[in-house]
């Protein structure tokens, strides 16, 4: 039977490999299409963005032990991104980080 450490160094891990995982999309998409035009700066503030969110969301998942703590915490987390990734995107909120 494997031990707690060894079950959350998986799901550690499974996070940070889907994290990388949804960067190779716009890579891939760079090679098919001229509609996507990715900088390293942008794959940079990308993998920061989702690396850092998947380390929020592990800590959550260690610390947090109800059920209810930690869907609210993972939902608050992922909206944190959400909210970000849209503001650097198109300029949900209008600031000067805005990318339109």
């Amino acid at each position: 039977m494997e031990n707690v450490y060894q079950i959350q160094s998986k799901r550690f891990l499974f996070i940070i490999l889907a994290s990388a995982a949804v960067l190779t999309f716009p890579l891939v998409a760079m090679r098919f299409t001229d509609e996507v035009k990715w900088t390293v700066f942008d794959f940079i503030v990308a993998a920061v963005l989702l690396f850092g969110t998947s380390l929020a969301i592990e800590i959550a998942l260690r610390v947090l032990s109800s059920l209810w703590s930690r869907v609210a915490a993972c939902a608050v987390i992922l909206l944190g991104l959400f909210l970000v990734w849209a503001e650097l995107a198109v300029g949900v909120v209008g600031t000067r980080f805005a990318g339109s």
